[in-house]
């Protein structure tokens, strides 16, 4: 009795398949479990990380935003500090946070005397209606914060 063997090699269209099928099935569970939604306890939890639960003042801070964005892909944004930015009086940071993207953070910008002034535009991408929170560090340790809400029509992280 003589036992035969087969010897099979893997092509590259069989690799080529079975890789697509496991990109498929990881696509695939991602959808099933869903993306993870920041919540304002979760975007407050980040904000006191970045700042070291120091208290905030309201002032100085002007956060500019469409009040309805038809398309959360881009929404514009605009965060501007009142400061002399001297020397000894400037805005040292401002960070921009959302409490309903799958991620709470959403950019931090850095500034010296030597920015002239303390502002910056942007786009960002919201996932659905919520509160975007501005906190200015200023060069003295004080901080800043305001928030403005915008409401979302089409989201732009996954919905």
């Amino acid at each position: 009795m003589t036992k035969r063997v087969i010897e099979r090699t893997l092509s590259r269209r069989d690799a080529i398949a079975a890789l697509g099928a496991g990109v498929l099935a990881v696509a695939g569970a991602r959808l099933i479990i869903g993306p993870a939604q920041a919540s304002p306890d979760s975007a407050e939890a980040f904000m006191s990380k970045l700042i070291g639960g120091r208290a905030t003042k309201g002032g100085k801070i002007t956060l500019k935003l469409p009040p309805i964005a038809e398309n959360g892909n881009t929404v514009p944004l605009t965060v501007s500090v009142d400061s002399p930015m001297t020397a000894s009086n400037y805005v040292k940071t401002v960070h921009v946070v959302a409490d309903g993207n799958p991620n709470p953070e959403v950019a931090s910008f850095h500034f010296t005397p030597a920015s002239g002034k303390a502002q910056a535009t942007t786009r960002i991408r919201m996932a659905k209606t919520q509160n975007i929170i501005a906190v200015a560090e200023m060069s003295d340790g004080s901080l800043y914060r305001t928030a403005r809400n915008v409401k979302v029509t089409i989201g732009g992280c996954g919905g």
